[in-house]
């Protein structure tokens, strides 16, 4: 099969040869339905699967839906353009008791409440404000009685990177500093920590053809090239780890944000979206 397929859920595909204006389709289209794409990271069970190899595919281009972005437009950046998506968690241990008689206990709550806050330096004071990383700390849990000071408390949250370096730095500083934070009040702590997505990273060249496809389609006004990478993250990665490619944003107007209750995805995108795929599908098939 000729080089250049590619794809990703079912709004995500890409040519390998495809057709020309007034031609015969004389290859295949591949359409790639990609699985557990929230949270299951089937962009990675389909790399180690030999997705790439089978089909002889050499590049990658993907697209997703970015509410905040104008009907009718598209946005692109070269790099990293969505983050690597970590997560962790943090077991602290103290002396419950009754809540009449804190001073006999340590208390993993009021031990928990200060971690929280001191978490909040790890960007703002070890991290270079050009070099973008997020933490937030989403889940607390402890004690389920009015009058019992808990023996154990346990937070969990999330660790965002657009960088290899910050990245490795900011599990190596969590691992080392929550420990003896924790010490400092007499209680001690574990930390877990789970590598989540790799970051997306659009190539060069893929990057500039999808962008010049793009302006095929809507025009150069309606194409921003470097737009502010977005904190999220995304496993079509896994595909952009294996093969070099583009993820681009297509603008969904004014709506809801992604994974909010009140979404709604504008079926107005879907004729803009379609005329991507089909003259990225032309612009890649070589002229003979």
């Amino acid at each position: 099969m000729p080089a250049g397929m590619t794809g990703t859920q079912p709004c995500c595909w890409a040519p390998p040869n495809i057709w020309r204006k007034r031609a015969i389709l004389t290859v295949e289209i591949a359409v790639i339905f990609q699985p557990a794409e929230e949270g299951g990271g089937g962009g990675r069970e389909m790399v180690q699967d030999g997705l790439m190899e089978k089909f002889d595919i050499s590049e990658v281009f993907g697209m997703h839906n970015m509410p905040g972005i104008p009907l009718g437009q598209f946005a692109i950046r070269e790099g990293g353009i969505m983050a690597a998506t970590d997560e962790f968690l943090i077991d602290i241990t103290g002396v419950g008791g009754h809540a009449a008689r804190p001073h006999a206990t340590i208390d993993p709550i009021v031990v928990a409440a200060h971690l929280i806050v001191a978490l909040q330096t790890f960007v703002s004071r070890n991290i270079d404000p050009m070099r973008q990383a997020v933490l937030s700390v989403t889940v607390m849990e402890a004690g389920g009685a009015y009058n019992v000071i808990p023996r154990e408390a346990r937070l969990k949250g999330t660790i965002r990177t657009l960088d290899p370096q910050v990245r490795k730095f900011m599990e190596e500083r969590l691992r080392a500093f929550v420990p003896e934070f924790v010490a400092s009040f007499g209680a001690t702590a574990s930390v877990g920590y789970r590598h989540g997505y790799p970051v997306t990273v659009n190539a060069p060249a893929q990057t500039e053809f999808a962008a010049r496809v793009a302006v095929d389609v809507v025009g150069e006004d309606r194409v921003e090239n470097n737009v502010d990478a977005s904190m999220g993250g995304e496993d079509f990665a896994y595909m952009l780890e294996a093969r070099p490619g583009a993820y681009i944003f297509i603008g969904n107007g004014a709506s809801a944000e992604l994974h909010t209750d009140d979404y709604d995805f504008n079926d107005e995108s879907l004729t803009v979206g379609a005329s991507y795929w089909v003259r990225l599908a032309e612009k890649a098939l070589p002229a003979t």
